[in-house]
């Protein structure tokens, strides 16, 4: 079975662990996932089973908008509530100043990613070198921050929101927002992926590849038969010459090609659209 589609992953479980539970579900041998969420984090997962797993690198998942909850004082490796291990207590601050504390993220933002992330240390996870208790330094990251949104403030815990570019680790966020306040820890008690780009859950309802992927569509003038065949195609042949990629539309089938340096070649053919 080809098809695309947005999950929910629950918090509490793995991506890859999820995954499973859906190949059981659908009966599906070939499956795979976009952007993997934390255990504890939840929330839009794309999965694609069958030929569609090939198809993530052309889609638009950007910008991605995350909900989450800070609790202000309590201290945890990770930057979450799987490994808090103490909680000071804070006093209270004016909404206002919470306000500005969450605007202060938005724009170009350099900063530490967590040592528990997925980021390689000589081939080696951070999170595997964190865990065996070996010290973890990791080079600083530089993340979009498109726009933040205030929730709600229950002290000591703060809802927000936050659009951002691919790779923004939203518990980095959270510690930044801790230290606007001057609030030396803090952790996420919860997040939720809302969406990636335009891909947001619908009761995992199937996608129409062809209205999703980020590549305009091309036109092949040529024979049919040669993209049937995979035969190769030349460059006079195509409508649209210049350089990119591209997507052609076969009817029950798409093709996608990257036109370079006057030559086309094949990246995926024949892929079948359900």
């Amino acid at each position: 079975m080809n098809r695309l589609f947005v999950a929910y992953k629950p918090t509490g479980v793995g991506s890859n662990k999820f995954l499973s539970q859906l190949k059981r579900k659908y009966n599906e041998k070939k499956a795979g996932f976009s952007g993997t969420l934390d255990p504890f984090a939840k929330g839009a997962l794309i999965i694609g089973f069958g030929s569609h797993t090939r198809l993530f690198r052309f889609l638009d998942k950007t910008p991605k908008r995350y909900r989450a909850t800070l609790w202000l004082g309590a201290h945890s490796d990770s930057l979450d509530i799987e490994m808090i291990d103490k909680v000071d207590e804070i006093t209270p601050f004016d909404e206002n100043t919470v306000k500005d504390s969450i605007k202060k993220l938005e724009g170009i933002l350099t900063y530490e990613p967590p040592i528990f992330s997925a980021k390689k240390i000589d081939g080696q996870r951070a999170y595997d070198l964190a865990r065996a208790g070996k010290e973890v330094v990791l080079n600083k990251i530089t993340s979009t921050i498109y726009e933040t949104k205030f929730i709600s403030y229950c002290h000591p815990f703060i809802t927000f929101e936050a659009t951002v570019s691919e790779g923004t680790y939203i518990r980095s966020l959270g510690r930044i927002i801790a230290h606007n306040l001057n609030v030396a820890n803090g952790s996420l008690t919860a997040l939720e992926r809302l969406n990636e780009g335009s891909f947001f859950y619908e009761d995992e309802k199937p996608l129409d590849i062809k209205k999703v992927l980020n590549i305009p569509k091309n036109y092949y003038q040529g024979d049919s038969q040669n993209i049937f065949f995979g035969k190769p195609l030349e460059i006079r042949d195509m409508k649209i010459q210049e350089d990119g990629y591209y997507y052609l539309d076969n009817n029950d089938t798409i093709t996608i090609i990257n036109v370079s340096e006057n030559k086309v070649k094949y990246e995926l053919n024949k892929v079948e659209v359900c």
